[in-house]
C-alpha cells in the first residue's frame, strides 16, 4: 500500500555546487537533503515513501526535479525526469537510468538512476495500515524508511550512522502510538494549573525509546522523521507559501482558437446569419452572409488568457447564430451551443477538428434542432503541441450525425433537463465587519454592525442565480432552490456555489465550493443522475484575521486551497429530465429561484459529540524573523477551538453519557473543578502556550519541546454521517433482490370464491343459461388510480345440487377467453369458471377448499389440483441476434438497448448493446433459463419480449414489447427412434428403389439414385418415402413409361416439329424472362381448370335455357352464334397451343407473382423477426393499427424443450454447449456485402398526375446510400419497363433494410412517392435457403444464361455439405455425385464458346443443389434464379397497393471472390420496320347510294388503312367512283414505318400528348393493321361500310379468290391457318370486311384484295418504293370502267353514261313528240294569219 522511490545518483552534472532533489507524486512533494560541493555526480541514496489509499493508475506520473541549491536566492532547475507508472503497476519494481529534460523539453546530458517499488493494494480502495507508519518491519525496510529523514538530522550520513541509531529510528516513528496511550495510562496524581495547557509527558516515550534504542537519550534525536512523510520542506525563508491544489496552479498562458467553417440546416426564411463566438466574457463575430440557410465562413478567431487552470477550464465557449445583426439591431438568436473549456482540453490533442455543433434555442426548449455549425475548437496551454489530424484519418465530413461536436460517450441527442440546487441554511459564518471597518462604514454609509448579510450565488453553464439576502445572520435560513435548465448530459462539468456578503459598497465572497457533476453521478447501467444531499458542504478560504484588506481574498473565491474554515452550507442537488412534448412545460431556460420544501433538523444525521486530541512533538526550522516573538499554535475543527469565532456546545440535545466513557478522556482528565463544565465535562483547549523559540543555528530557530509536549483537545458536535454508508449498502442489496412487477403476461395462480350468491330463476334455466361473468383487467399504478385495460365475458360450468362433482364434466377445464378493449382485442385470459349450487346439506357436498386465507382481501387460494395443469421443467433457449429500426423514445434516439425475456415469472436478459448506431447486434448470442410449463402445450403462457434503452445515469426507458402468444412453433422434440413404423419405412424404401431404377437395387444400402435429364419433364406423381426414422428426405418417382408412351401417341404428329433450336446469339435475358412469363401463365391456368370449366358450364346452361324461348330466325341465329363461340374457343385454344408446339428451347427462371418471403416463410428458418410495439398512451390510440404502433424489430429465435435432453443430442460431433440448440449459426459480426439490385419493371402504378399518368423513376435506399435515378424517368407510363441494375456496398447489420421506391418525376415542385417496398436483406443473407444468389436452371459459362454466382455449383455444394455436416460431396465416376445417401446423375461435359466439349462436374453438382431439399436432415429448398413481384405501398395510404414491382436482389460478401459484371437487363430497343400494303381490288362492297337520275345502287369506294396507335397517320386510296357492282380497282400502296419489339409483340410509339407536353411519351400497343372501306360523299360525311383488323403476329391467311373469302374467316367460325407477317414477310389474298347491322350482328360488307410486305428499315432503304402509285417502283393505274368519274366535273360524260345509256328510247320518243308538238304549235300559230289573209285576200 505504498510507493517507494529510491533516488540513487545523478550524474553528468556541470560544475561544482550544492544539489537538492525534489520528488513529486500526486501533488505531494518531498525534498532530499542538500549535497554540498558536488561535482559531476550527486550521490543522494535516499528513499521516499508515499502511503497510498487507492490503487495507482497506469497513467499517473512521477516527477523528479534536480536543482542547484542556494541559501539566498531561489533554487535553479537543472533538469526534470518524468515517468509514467504503467510498468511499475504491472511489475511492482522498476529500476531506471535516464536523461533529464530542461524547461524547453529538450534532452540534456545529465542523467539519474532511480528505483521504484510499488506495494499494491488488494482492492481498488484500500484502508490505512499501521504498518505503513508504525508497523514492525524488517531492518532492511527500516533502513530505507530512515533514509527519508537523514537530510533533516544535523550531520547525519547514510553510511556513518551507528547501528544503535538505526534501531532507535523506530522510536521516533512510534510517537504516533502515544495517541493510543490514553486508554491504558495510569491516572496521574499531580494537578495541572488552570492557565497551563495540556502536555504529553515523555515518560512512557522514554521507556519505549530506551528499550528500542539501547539506552540512547530520546531528546538527542530530532523527530522530523515523523513529519517528513507529510511535510513539504520549503526553501523560502520568508512566510510560508499558501499551498494550492495541483489542478488550480498558478496563472498560465492559454490560447483558445476557434475556426467557424460553415453552417447548415439553419431554421428560418430569408436569413442573413452571423456567428457569434464567446469564450468567457470575450465575444467575436463573423461576417454576415445574406439570404442563405447554409452560409460558408471559414473565419479564424483567437482568444488569449492568463489565468489559473481552474479558472480557465470553467470558462464557457458559446457559439451562437444570429439573424440580421447590424449596427442598429442586435439581431434575432437562431440557436446556440455551449461547452466549457475543460471539456475541449480533455480531448485528444486538446481539440475538436471539423466537428458540427448542434444549435438549440434556449428560449424555446420544445422547438428542437435549429441547425449545425461546423467548426474547429482547440485549447493550447504552455508546452502543448496541437497536431492537425491527417486527412486520411478523417471520416466523411458531410456525415453530420457522425461528426458532432461532442465528447466520446455523449449521446448525439441530448435531452433538456432541470438542475435543482436547493439551498437550505448555513452555519459558522465569520464576522465580516471589524471595529475599524465598522467605523469606516459608519462614517460613510451610517452602518454599524458586526453581522453579515449572506446570500448564496450559484454559477453553472454560463448562467448564475442567487438566493435572497438574509440580513444580519450568522446562521441564515433560506429554503430556496435555484433552477437551471440545460441539455443533459451537460458539457459543463462543474457547478460553483458561493456564499457572499451583501454590502452596499461591494459584495464580498465568504467561501466557495465547486460541485463536480461527474463525482455525484454514475453514467453506468446501475448509475444515477447527478444527486447530492441534503448534505453539509464545508468552505475554506483566507484566515480570520479580519483586517481591512484581505490579501488572501482569492482563496475565498475558490482560487487555491483555503487555509481556514469559513462556513458550511446545507444544500442538495437533483436533476429532472424534461418531457418537451408537455404543453405545460416552461420553454425558457432562464434561471429561476423558487421556494424549496424545508427539511427536518435530523435529515443530515443525528448530532453526536466528537473529541479531537493533538500533541505537538517538535517545532523546528523557524524563520529568524519570527525568532524574537512568542509562538503559539491553534488547532480548530470548524469553528470549534477558534478563539475569535469560537463555538460553544450547540443547544441541541446530546446523547446520554454511557458508563465506561471515562476511559476515553483519562489522558486529559482535570483534577481542578474550575476547568470542568457544569456537566462535569472538559473545556476545550485549542492553543499551545506561547513560547519563545531558541536558536538552532545561524539560520533557524526551534521551540524547546523537550520532556513536556504541549497538547490540545477540542470537543465538537457534528451530524453522524455513518448512516449514509449503511443505507447505501442496504439499497444495493434491495436492488439486487427486487422483482419487477411490470409484465404483459401476468401469472396469478389464484382461485377466487364468491360465497352465498343468491340467484333468481328456475334451476334448469340457470343450468342451461347461467349468468354471465364479467372479468375486467386493470393496470395498477403506484401513483394515481388504476387504468382499465380490457374485459372479457364467460359462462360458468354449472353443477346442480343433485349432480356429482366428478368427471367428465367436473372439474372444469382451463380455457382461453379473448379480452376486448372496446372493439379491439387486448389479450387472452386463461381461466376456468364454475357455479356450484348449495344443496340442503350445505357446503358439505361441495368440493373442499384448502389453502391460505387472507382476511383482508378474502379467501385467495391457488388453483385446485384438478384444474391446475400438470407442470414439467422446460428450458427456454433464447438467441439474441440484434435489434433493428428502433424509433425514437421521448424524442431521443435509442443508444444502449437491452432485451428482457420473461415467461411465467422467469426470464433472462440479453447483453447490452453499447452503441446501437455503430453495431446493433448483441455480443452474447445464446442465453437460457428454466421454467415450469404445463404439459399441455395449448396452455403454455405467452412469452414476453421487452426492449429497454439503458440510458446514462441508470435511467431505463421502455422502447417496445412483443408477446409471443404461442410457443408451439419453437418447441423442439427429439427424434424418436423407437417409432412403430420403422420397419414399414424400410420396406417402402426398398419398393421405392425398384420404382426409381426400374428393377432391383444394384446400389449400396441406403443410397437413392436421382437421375437428372438435361430437360426435366413435369412430374405428375410424387411418392413420399421416409428413408429412416429421423429422415425427412423425399424421393420423387417419375410417371411410368407406359403413360409417357400414351401421351406421345395422343400428341401424334402435331408434336413432331416440337421444338426449334433458337439462335443463341439472338437470345438475351429478356428471352428467358418472357419464356418464363409464359410458363408462369400456363401454370396459373392449370391451377384453376375446375373454376374455368364451371363457369363455362353455367354459360352453356344459360344458353340452352334461352334456346327454348326462341323462334325461327332468332333460334337459328342463336345456334349460329353458339357454334361460332365454340369454334372461336377451339380456335383460340389452338392458337394458344400453336406457339407452344413450336416453342424454342430456352432456359427459364422462376417468376414469382408475389414476394420471395411468402414463398420461403419469410426466411425465418432459424432467425426470426419479432415486431416491437409501443404501449398505448390513451384511449385515442385504440383505433391505431399494429403497423402504426411498431417501434422496431427484435431479431432472434427461441427454442423450448423439456429437460434433460437425450444424451445422443449433446454427443453429436461438433456440439458446442455455448450455443445450445442453435448449433452452426454464423457469426453476427459486421460484414461488408455487395448488394446488386435488378429492377425489371412496374405494373399498374397508381396515377400521380392530373392526366391520369405518371413519370416514374426508381429510388433505392440502403443505409446511408440513397440512389435516385430521376434522370432516367419514363414519361407518362403506368407500366414502365426499367431494366436497371444498381450496385451498393453495405455493411450488415447496420445497413440491412433495402427500400426500393418508385417516385413520380415533376418538373415543378418535389417528386411524389408512388409506392415503395422494403426488403430485409439480413434474413435473406443468413437464411439456409441461400437467397444470396439464385440457383440457375442450367450451368453455362457463356451466352444469355451465363452463371452469375462467383462460386461454381461444386463449390456451393461443398460449402453446404460442410456447414450442414453432411457427408459429401463425392464426385465420380463422371456424371455422378453422392451427397449423404443420395446419388445424383447428369451430364458430364460442357460446351465452351468455341463449341468444344470439356469434362465437368458442375452439372451434377447443380442437380444436387436443385434437389437439396431431398437431403436427409439438413436439406431445404434453395432459392432458384428468379424474379419476384412485390407490392408497392405508400405510407399515406396504408394497406392499399399502389402498383407492383418486379425485381430481384443478389448479395455477395466482400471477403469472397468478386462477382462478374451485372447482367444486362436494359430494355430492348425496338427494331425499325416498314410495312408495305398494296390495295389491289375490292369486291362485293355494299352499294349505299341511289342514283338521282336513274335510281341505281352504287358506291364511291375508297379504302383507308393504318396501324393501331397511328390513326393520325392513316392513309387513303383514291376513290373508285360509281361502282355499280361493288367492285373497286385501286393498285394503291401504303407505307407504314414503325418500331417493333418482337419479344413483347408490341409496336412502340413515342409522341407528345399535346403541345404543352415536356417530352414524348412512349406507348406499346399491339401490332395490328386496320383496313376500312368507305363510301365517299362530296356534300356530306363519308359513309363507313366495313372493316377488318389484322393482328400482324397471328391473322388468318388470305383467300386466293374473292369467292373463297367468307365472313367466317374473320369471326373464327371456320379453321383458317394463322400466319405472322414477321415470319411470312409477304402475304397476298382476299380478306372479308365486316360491319354490325341494326341487330348488332356482324355482316359481310365487302372484300378486299391486299398484299402485305414487311421489310426491316435497312431492307427498305436498299429497296425503296413510292407511296400510292409514285416513283420509285410505281404501280400501274387500275383498269376501271368508263363510268368511274365525278359527274359534276364531266357533265357531258355524265349525260352520256347516266341518261342516254339508260333512257335513250324514251329520249327519242320525247324528242319526236316535241317535234310534233312544235309543228302543231307552228301550225296553230300560222293558221289564223293565213286564214285572215285568205279571207281578206291579203
Amino acid at each position: 500500500m505504498a510507493l517507494l522511490i529510491h533516488l540513487k545518483t545523478v550524474s553528468e552534472l556541470r560544475g561544482r555546487g550544492d544539489r537538492i532533489a525534489k520528488v513529486t507524486f500526486r501533488g505531494q512533494s518531498f525534498y532530499s537533503r542538500v549535497l554540498e560541493n558536488c561535482e559531476d555526480v550527486a550521490d543522494f541514496d535516499e528513499t521516499f515513501r508515499w502511503p497510498v489509499a487507492s490503487s495507482i493508475d497506469r497513467n499517473e506520473m512521477l516527477e523528479i526535479q534536480v536543482f542547484n541549491y542556494s541559501k539566498v536566492f531561489s533554487n535553479k532547475l537543472i533538469g526534470t525526469f518524468r515517468m509514467v507508472l504503467q510498468q511499475v503497476v504491472e511489475e511492482s519494481h522498476v529500476e531506471v537510468t535516464d536523461t533529464l529534460i530542461d524547461d524547453n523539453n529538450a534532452i540534456i546530458k545529465t542523467s539519474l538512476c532511480v528505483e521504484v517499488r510499488y506495494q499494491a493494494t488488494d482492492g481498488t480502495v484500500g484502508s490505512w495500515d499501521d504498518g505503513d507508519f508504525l508497523g514492525d518491519e524488517s531492518l532492511q525496510e527500516e533502513e530505507k524508511d530512515s533514509q527519508e529523514t537523514d537530510g533533516l538530522l544535523p550531520g547525519s550520513r547514510a553510511s556513518s550512522r551507528p547501528p544503535g541509531e538505526k534501531s532507535f529510528r523506530r522510536a521516533g516513528r512510534s510517537v504516533f502510538s502515544a495517541m493510543k496511550l490514553g486508554k491504558n495510562r495510569s491516572h496521574k496524581e499531580e494537578t495541572q494549573r488552570p492557565d497551563e495547557p495540556a502536555v504529553l509527558e515523555m515518560e512512557d516515550l522514554d521507556h519505549l525509546a530506551i528499550r528500542l534504542g539501547n539506552g540512547l537519550d530520546p531528546d538527542s534525536v530530532s523527530l522530523a522523521s515523523v513529519t517528513a512523510l507529510t511535510t513539504n520542506v520549503s526553501n523560502k525563508r520568508s512566510k510560508p507559501d499558501i499551498k494550492m491544489e495541483p489542478s488550480a496552479g498558478r496563472p498560465m498562458d492559454y490560447q483558445v482558437s476557434i475556426t467557424v467553417i460553415e453552417a447548415r440546416q439553419l431554421v428560418g426564411l430569408n436569413m442573413d446569419p452571423v456567428v457569434c463566438v464567446e469564450v468567457g466574457d470575450d465575444k467575436k463575430y463573423t461576417s454576415m452572409k445574406e439570404s442563405t440557410n447554409c452560409p460558408y465562413y471559414n473565419e479564424y478567431f483567437v482568444f488569449d488568457f492568463h489565468v489559473s487552470p481552474d479558472v480557465m477550464f470553467d470558462k464557457i465557449i458559446k457559439i451562437s447564430v444570429i439573424h440580421s445583426k447590424n449596427l442598429l439591431r442586435s439581431g434575432t438568436l437562431v440557436g446556440s451551443f455551449k461547452m466549457d473549456v475543460g471539456t475541449v482540453y480533455s480531448q485528444p490533442e486538446h481539440q475538436f477538428h471539423h466537428k458540427w455543433a448542434i444549435l438549440s434555442d434556449p428560449d424555446d426548449i420544445s422547438s428542437g434542432l435549429k441547425g449545425y455549425v461546423k467548426c474547429d475548437v482547440a485549447v493550447v496551454g504552455k508546452g502543448d503541441n496541437i497536431k492537425t489530424p491527417h486527412k486520411a484519418n478523417e471520416t466523411n465530413e458531410d456525415d453530420i450525425e457522425g461528426n458532432l461536436l461532442l465528447p466520446e460517450g455523449v449521446p448525439p441527442e441530448r435531452q433538456w433537463a432541470r438542475f435543482y440546487v436547493k439551498i437550505y441554511r448555513a452555519e459558522g459564518l465569520p464576522r465580516m465587519n471589524t471595529s475599524l471597518m465598522a467605523n469606516v462604514k459608519k462614517a460613510f454609509i451610517g452602518e454599524n454592525k458586526d453581522l453579515v448579510d449572506p446570500y448564496v450565488q450559484v454559477f453553472f453553464a454560463g448562467q448564475k442565480g442567487k438566493t435572497s439576502v438574509q440580513k444580519s445572520s450568522y446562521e441564515p435560513l433560506w429554503n430556496e432552490q435555484v433552477v437551471f435548465t440545460d441539455l443533459f448530459p451537460p458539457l459543463c462539468k462543474r457547478m460553483k456555489v458561493q456564499i457572499r456578503d451583501s454590502d452596499k459598497v461591494n459584495d464580498v465572497a465568504i467561501g466557495t465550493h465547486f460541485i463536480d457533476l461527474r463525482k455525484i453521478s454514475n453514467d453506468g447501467d446501475k448509475g444515477f443522475l447527478p444527486t447530492l444531499g441534503p448534505a453539509w458542504v464545508n468552505m475554506y478560504g483566507s484566515t480570520r484575521n479580519y483586517t481591512l484588506l484581505d490579501e488572501h481574498q482569492d482563496l475565498n473565491e475558490g482560487l487555491g486551497e483555503g487555509v481556514s474554515f469559513r462556513a458550511r452550507l446545507l444544500l442538495g442537488l437533483a436533476v429532472e429530465i424534461l418531457d418537451t412534448s408537455n404543453p405545460e412545460l416552461t420553454s425558457s431556460t432562464e434561471v429561476q429561484v423558487e421556494q424549496a420544501t424545508p427539511i427536518s433538523e435530523s435529515c443530515a444525521g443525528k448530532m453526536e459529540e466528537f473529541f479531537l486530541f493533538g500533541a505537538f512533538l517538535e517545532a523546528s526550522m523557524i524563520d529568524r524573523r519570527n525568532g524574537d516573538k512568542p509562538i503559539t499554535f491553534e488547532v480548530t475543527i470548524g469553528n470549534y477551538g477558534n478563539e475569535v469565532d469560537g463555538l460553544s456546545r450547540p443547544q441541541r440535545p446530546r446523547p446520554r453519557k454511557e458508563p465506561g466513557d471515562e476511559e476515553e478522556v483519562d489522558l486529559i482528565q482535570n483534577s481542578s473543578d474550575d476547568e470542568a463544565s457544569d456537566g462535569g465535562d472538559l473545556a476545550s483547549v485549542s492553543s499551545t502556550p506561547p513560547m519563545r523559540p531558541l536558536v538552532t543555528d545561524r539560520n533557524y530557530f526551534h521551540l524547546p519541546y523537550l520532556e513536556r509536549k504541549p497538547c490540545i483537545y477540542i470537543k465538537s458536535w457534528w451530524p453522524d454521517q455513518r448512516r449514509r454508508l449503511y443505507n447505501a449498502s442496504i439499497m444495493d442489496h434491495i436492488a439486487d433482490k427486487l422483482v419487477l412487477n411490470e409484465t404483459l403476461c401476468p401469472t396469478w395462480d389464484q382461485m377466487l370464491v364468491f360465497d352465498n350468491l343468491e340467484l333468481y330463476g328456475e334451476a334448469h334455466e340457470l343450468r342451461d343459461d347461467p349468468p354471465i361473468i364479467v372479468i375486467e383487467i386493470y393496470d395498477q399504478d403506484s401513483m394515481g388510480k388504476a387504468d382499465f385495460m380490457g374485459r372479457t365475458f364467460a359462462k360458468p360450468l354449472v353443477k346442480m345440487a343433485d349432480e356429482a362433482y366428478c368427471p367428465p364434466r367436473f372439474p372444469p377445464q382451463l380455457e382461453y377467453y379473448q379480452i376486448y378493449r372496446g372493439n379491439a382485442t387486448a389479450g387472452d385470459l386463461l381461466a376456468a369458471f364454475e357455479l356450484l349450487q348449495i344443496g340442503p346439506a350445505g357446503k358439505a357436498d361441495l368440493p373442499p377448499i384448502n389453502g391460505p386465507v387472507d382476511a383482508d382481501r378474502g379467501p385467495i387460494m391457488p388453483v385446485p389440483v384438478g384444474i391446475r395443469p400438470v407442470l414439467s421443467k422446460y428450458r427456454v433457449e433464447v438467441l439474441f441476434w440484434g435489434l433493428r429500426d428502433l424509433k425514437r423514445v421521448n424524442l431521443a434516439q435509442v443508444d444502449r438497448p437491452r432485451v428482457d425475456i420473461e415467461c411465467a415469472g422467469k426470464g433472462v436478459q440479453s447483453s447490452l448493446i453499447h452503441n446501437y448506431k455503430k453495431n446493433p447486434n448483441f455480443n452474447t448470442l445464446v442465453k437460457w433459463f428454466e421454467v415450469d410449463l404445463p404439459e399441455n402445450e395449448l396452455l403454455h403462457p405467452p412469452l414476453n419480449i421487452r426492449v429497454v434503452d439503458c440510458r446514462a445515469f441508470g435511467r431505463y426507458t421502455l422502447v417496445g414489447s412483443h408477446a409471443v402468444s404461442s410457443l408451439r412453433r419453437f418447441i423442439y422434440r427429439p427424434p424418436d427412434r423407437s417409432a412403430p413404423s420403422w420397419n414399414t419405412t424400410v420396406r417402402l424404401l426398398q419398393r421405392c428403389r425398384v420404382l426409381c431404377n426400374g428393377g432391383p437395387s444394384s446400389h449400396s444400402t441406403g443410397e437413392v439414385v436421382v437421375n437428372m435429364e438435361p430437360e426435366v419433364p413435369i412430374k405428375k406423381l410424387e411418392t413420399m418415402v421416409k428413408l429412416d426414422a429421423t429422415s425427412e428426405a423425399v424421393v420423387k418417382v417419375d410417371v411410368a413409361e407406359e403413360e409417357k408412351e400414351k401421351k406421345k401417341k395422343k400428341k401424334g404428329t402435331a408434336e413432331e416439329p416440337e421444338e426449334e433450336e433458337p439462335d443463341e446469339s439472338m437470345l438475351d435475358w429478356w428471352s428467358k424472362y418472357f419464356a418464363s412469363i409464359d410458363t408462369m401463365k400456363e401454370q396459373l391456368r392449370q391451377q384453376e381448370p375446375s373454376g374455368i370449366d364451371l363457369e363455362e358450364k353455367e354459360e352453356v346452361d344459360n344458353t340452352e335455357g334461352l334456346k327454348g324461348s326462341m323462334k325461327g330466325k332468332e333460334k337459328a341465329r342463336a345456334a349460329k352464334e353458339e357454334k361460332r363461340k365454340k369454334t372461336q374457343s377451339s380456335g383460340s385454344g389452338q392458337g394458344s397451343e400453336a406457339p407452344e408446339k413450336k416453342k424454342p428451347k430456352i432456359d427459364e427462371l422462376k417468376v414469382y407473382p408475389k414476394e420471395l418471403e411468402s414463398e420461403f416463410d419469410n426466411f425465418e428458418d432459424w432467425l426470426h423477426t419479432f415486431n416491437l410495439l409501443r404501449g398505448k398512451t390513451g384511449d385515442d390510440e385504440d383505433g391505431s393499427t399494429e403497423e402504426e404502433r411498431i417501434v422496431g424489430r427484435f431479431k432472434g429465435s427461441l427454442c423450448v424443450y423439456k429437460v434433460p435432453l437425450p444424451e445422443d443430442v449433446s454427443r453429436e460431433a461438433g456440439y458446442d454447449p455455448t450455443y445450445g440448440m442453435f448449433q452452426g449459426i454464423p457469426s453476427n459480426d459486421p460484414i461488408n456485402v455487395l448488394v446488386r439490385v435488378y429492377v425489371v419493371r412496374a405494373t399498374d402504378l397508381h396515377p400521380a398526375d392530373i392526366n391520369g399518368k405518371a413519370d416514374p423513376y426508381i429510388a433505392i435506399r440502403l443505409g446511408k446510400t440513397d440512389i435516385r435515378d430521376k434522370e432516367n424517368y419514363i414519361s407518362k407510363q403506368l407500366n414502365p419497363v426499367f431494366g436497371k441494375s444498381f450496385d451498393i456496398e453495405a455493411s450488415f447489420p447496420m445497413e440491412s433494410m433495402l427500400t426500393v421506391a418508385v417516385y413520380d418525376w415533376d418538373l415543378v415542385g418535389t417528386d411524389d412517392l408512388i409506392g415503395e417496398t422494403k426488403i430485409d436483406l439480413e434474413n435473406r443473407f443468413y437464411s439456409k435457403h441461400r437467397a444470396t444468389c439464385g440457383i440457375a436452371q442450367t450451368y453455362s459459362t457463356h451466352g444469355y444464361n451465363i452463371w452469375r454466382d462467383p462460386m461454381k455449383p461444386s463449390q456451393i455444394l461443398t460449402r453446404l455439405c460442410k456447414d450442414s455436416k453432411v457427408d459429401g460431396p463425392h464426385f465420380g465416376p463422371p456424371g455422378r455425385v453422392k451427397v449423404a445417401n443420395r446419388v445424383f446423375t447428369g451430364p458430364s461435359e460442357i460446351e465452351d464458346e468455341n463449341g468444344q466439349r470439356k469434362p465437368t462436374d458442375e452439372h451434377v453438382a447443380l442437380s444436387a443443389l436443385r434437389h437439396w431439399e431431398d437431403i436427409p436432415r439438413a436439406g431445404c429448398r434453395l432459392v432458384p434464379e428468379h424474379v419476384e413481384t412485390r407490392p408497392l405501398l405508400n405510407p399515406d395510404k396504408p394497406g392499399i397497393e399502389q402498383g407492383r414491382l418486379e425485381l430481384w436482389v443478389d448479395m455477395f460478401p466482400m471477403d469472397m471472390p468478386a462477382p462478374g459484371t451485372p447482367l444486362d437487363i436494359s430494355p430492348r430497343k425496338p427494331k425499325k420496320y416498314e410495312l408495305r400494303v398494296i390495295i389491289w381490288n375490292t369486291d362485293e362492297v355494299v352499294l349505299e347510294d341511289d342514283d338521282f337520275f336513274t335510281g341505281e345502287k352504287s358506291s364511291d369506294i375508297f379504302v383507308r388503312g393504318w396501324l393501331k396507335g397511328q390513326q393520325e397517320d392513316k392513309q387513303d386510296t383514291d376513290v373508285h367512283y360509281h361502282s355499280l357492282t361493288g367492285e373497286g380497282n385501286f393498285n394503291w400502296r401504303y407505307l407504314f414505318p414503325f418500331d417493333y419489339l418482337a419479344a413483347e409483340e408490341r409496336i412502340v410509339i413515342s409522341k407528345k400528348e399535346s403541345m404543352f407536353s415536356w417530352d414524348e411519351t412512349e406507348y406499346k400497343i399491339p401490332a395490328r393493321l386496320t383496313l376500312q372501306i368507305w363510301d365517299a360523299d362530296h356534300f356530306s360525311a363519308d359513309d363507313f361500310l366495313g372493316a377488318i383488323e389484322l393482328d400482324l403476329n397471328r391473322f388468318p391467311r388470305g383467300a386466293k379468290t374473292a369467292k373463297q373469302c367468307t365472313m367466317e374467316m374473320a369471326t373464327g367460325e371456320v379453321e383458317v391457318p394463322l400466319v405472322s407477317i414477321f415470319k411470312q414477310k409477304r402475304v397476298k389474298g382476299w380478306w372479308p370486311l365486316l360491319a354490325r347491322n341494326e341487330n348488332d350482328e356482324f355482316e359481310l360488307t365487302g372484300k378486299v384484295e391486299a398484299e402485305l410486305h414487311l421489310l426491316t428499315a435497312e431492307e427498305a432503304e436498299k429497296n425503296p418504293v413510292g407511296l400510292a402509285r409514285n416513283e420509285p417502283d410505281p404501280l400501274e393505274k387500275p383498269n376501271r370502267p368508263d363510268s368511274s368519274f365525278i359527274w359534276f366535273l364531266n357533265p357531258l360524260k355524265s349525260a352520256r353514261y347516266f341518261l342516254w345509256h339508260t333512257y335513250r328510247w324514251l329520249l327519242l320518243k320525247l324528242l319526236l313528240l316535241l317535234l310534233l308538238l312544235l309543228l302543231l304549235a307552228l301550225f296553230l300559230y300560222s293558221v289564223p294569219g293565213y286564214l285572215v289573209k285568205k279571207i281578206l285576200g291579203a
